[in-house]
């Protein structure tokens, strides 16, 4: 299994992590949203991503934006493998809820080792997916990504599967999970509804409403019925 980069800190992981999610939407990531991402100020952002770009994980063009080098992306898939993997062993080893296990994940990720977390995952049969259907990174820091949509962009009378789901909101995976919300639930989602108003849908096959705030927060494979 490749090392990790010599990564000095919590807060430096949290960067690349940040820097690789982000990535995901716009390349070069701006220090704009990086700052926002991480709710930290400008000079703090400005310090951190010189350092990183110092020790080769992060190219930085002023003005542009930063980006993940080779190094810099291994490490940032290794800490998310580390995270998803910890989620689901809280969730299948220790009877944690899907609801809580983010968090804990949050404090154990900068601290387990990489060796220890491969051990996990082969007492799990060394999954590929976490408890929120998000993609597990395997130990040589690939990933498999999906084609998903979000709920919004299905259209009235079209079907979906859930296949992930935000894990960042407690709160909000209770209410997911209590309208039958989970990776795996098929929906169909209802007529229009006018913005900012509940969202229509139909759940394993019960008619729901969702609230704004949730249809943001699931993302879904379209499906033929």
């Amino acid at each position: 299994m490749p090392a990790t980069a010599n990564v000095p800190s919590r807060a430096a992981e949290d960067y690349l992590k940040a820097v690789y999610k982000l990535q995901r939407s716009e390349s070069p990531v701006s220090t704009t949203a990086l700052a926002g991402k991480l709710d930290r100020s400008a000079a703090s952002v400005t310090n951190m991503v010189k350092s990183l770009a110092d020790q080769g994980l992060l190219e930085h063009v002023p003005y542009h934006g930063v980006s993940l080098t080779e190094a810099g992306e291994l490490s940032a898939l290794l800490i998310i493998r580390r995270h998803r993997v910890i989620e689901l062993y809280l969730i299948e080893k220790l009877g944690y809820s899907w609801d809580t296990v983010h968090a804990e994940a949050e404090r154990l990720e900068h601290s387990v080792s990489d060796e220890l977390v491969d051990r996990m995952a082969a007492a799990l049969g060394d999954p590929d997916f976490d408890p929120h259907g998000a993609p597990i990174p395997t130990s040589e820091g690939t990933i498999s990504e999906r084609a998903l949509q979000k709920l919004l962009e299905l259209q009235p009378g079209e079907t979906g599967v859930v296949r992930e789901v935000a894990d960042n909101d407690s709160g909000r995976l209770l209410r997911l999970a209590k309208l039958g919300l989970r990776p795996g639930a098929r929906v169909v989602r209802g007529e229009k509804a006018t913005a900012g108003q509940p969202f229509p849908l139909i759940v394993e096959g019960e008619a729901v409403s969702l609230d704004p705030d949730l249809v943001d927060a699931v993302l879904v494979e379209r499906s033929d019925g």
